[in-house]
């Protein structure tokens, strides 16, 4: 929950690049029946704003500067 009682679900990985660590770090957020938004925060500067089925992936420097 973030500050404003929203719900959101992180994963975090430092990297991505090999497709079995990426379907292996994306596989418990699909597992989630709900709408409330997913991220997959890595280091990867490649491919770094990903979207997969509706899980957001960011760079996990990129989304601690961002203002929420």
């Amino acid at each position: 929950m973030n500050n404003r009682n929203e719900t959101r679900y992180f994963q975090v990985a430092l990297t991505t690049l090999d497709e079995n660590v990426l379907a292996r770090e994306l596989r418990p957020l699909k597992e989630i029946r709900d709408s409330y938004p997913k991220y997959l925060l890595t280091m990867d500067t490649f491919n770094k704003d990903a979207n997969y089925d509706g899980i957001q992936k960011k760079n996990i420097l990129d989304w601690l500067l961002e203002k929420d």
